[in-house]
């Protein structure tokens, strides 16, 4: 949901929507049939940006842990109805059981581009698809000398993508919508690399100088061996308080298992519609559950007396196949607060104010990093338990 952060800016451009009902909605799958799987492999096209030409944002996320550390690497491409496209990296490392000490870098990219349709090129920059193979990113980054980033990410099993593209419409002629939602994933992946993170030097006027001009000093070098990584391209083509209400995201990683859910409730202009999508793969990739019947529940909550919103502390996912009777469950509490992102904290307060009275639009990402317990069923009995390193996401966008 980080795109969210960074289109932070539609979120004011317009009030709520009319209701348009349920036939305004096609979710993902909606024209699967009965008896095929719900979710298919990723060929090369599927990776490719799709780079529409009206408003809307695009990411590629690489969520990587490894024993100690976690965090993700992160391109989002912007385009503001079709006249201004901006491109940003954005880096997020911590320690896993100290998540709220974070390193966080967004530096604007300069002269980007989008090579053979999967490679994204800048200044200083460059995410490279292995064209052999297609399951090899290679992640190069030295655009922000706070965080030099150097990451070999490879691909563990399918790619995966839910219906016919991954993708939501939004609009009551499904070959003309208005707006759209699309995922595809590489729920694990081997991650190797280095990162390398600096400081700038005390006794420097930054004000002063320009960016060429700074002194920094090296403060840590970061190694991953053998970590885990799950892989996400997102595009989000409309404006994000109208695309969603509440999303909920879950990546848990362990030696054995990886599971991945994407959920989201449309407000009431869509007519509260959820739409989810979720996949367990084992330690080989091996799919073992690919669904669109998934339930997230905020078992236990605090409200947030910042914003208002009552948050999880304790939460739930649950992934059902009703075909073969299996349910996949992941529990846990959420002790770990990693951050509390306001998403429209850099507008002025007194837009945020006739936004939020209007339009009923305030915008919190709380992100999370703790331990979670999985299990498996088959026919209501458990098959297998599982604990693993969840890192969380329950944003809240506009009241359902």
């Amino acid at each position: 949901m980080w795109k969210l952060v960074q289109s932070g800016l539609s979120v004011v451009a317009g009030t709520a929507e009319p209701e348009y009902g349920p036939d305004s909605i096609h979710p993902v799958g909606y024209d699967n049939k009965v008896d095929e799987l719900p979710y298919k492999s990723l060929t090369i096209d599927d990776l490719k940006f799709v780079s529409p030409n009206h408003t809307n944002v695009e990411t590629q996320t690489f969520y990587f842990e490894d024993i100690k550390h976690a965090g993700f690497a992160q391109i989002i491409h912007s385009n503001v109805i079709g006249l201004h496209t901006t491109a940003q990296f954005t880096f997020k490392i911590f320690e896993k059981e100290t998540p709220q000490d974070f390193v966080w870098t967004s530096t604007k990219l300069e002269n980007f581009f989008i090579e053979n349709g999967t490679d994204f090129k800048a200044d200083n920059l460059s995410i490279i698809l292995n064209k052999d193979n297609i399951d090899t990113y290679q992640i190069d980054s030295s655009v922000n000398k706070l965080s030099e980033v150097h990451l070999t990410v490879k691909r563990i099993g399918d790619g995966i993508k839910f219906g016919k593209d991954g993708t939501t419409y939004y609009g009551t002629d499904i070959e003309n919508p208005w707006g759209s939602m699309r995922h595809v994933f590489w729920p694990r992946c081997e991650v190797n690399g280095n990162i390398i993170l600096r400081e700038i030097k005390e006794g420097q006027n930054i004000d002063e100088l320009e960016n060429d001009e700074i002194e920094y000093i090296d403060k840590e070098s970061i190694t991953i061996n053998n970590g885990l990584t799950m892989y996400v391209m997102a595009l989000q083509g409309m404006k994000p308080h109208h695309a969603a209400a509440t999303w909920d995201f879950l990546n848990y990683q362990s030696d054995n298992y990886s599971v991945v859910l994407m959920e989201f409730t449309t407000p009431p202009s869509y007519n509260r519609t959820k739409v989810s999508v979720a996949i367990v793969v084992d330690n080989t990739g091996k799919i073992i559950l690919g669904t669109m019947n998934n339930e997230t529940k905020h078992l236990e909550t605090n409200v947030d007396e910042t914003s208002g919103w009552d948050v999880p502390t304790k939460i739930s996912y649950t992934l059902k196949d009703e075909k073969s009777n299996l349910e996949v469950d992941v529990v846990g509490d959420l002790k770990n607060l990693c951050e509390r992102v306001d998403v429209m904290a850099e507008i002025p307060q007194f837009v945020k104010n006739i936004v939020s009275g209007v339009a009923g639009t305030k915008p919190y990402i709380y992100q999370f990093s703790n331990k979670m317990n999985l299990t498996i069923k088959k026919d209501d009995k458990v098959e297998t338990t599982d604990e693993g390193y969840a890192y969380s996401e329950s944003t809240f966008i506009t009241a359902i």
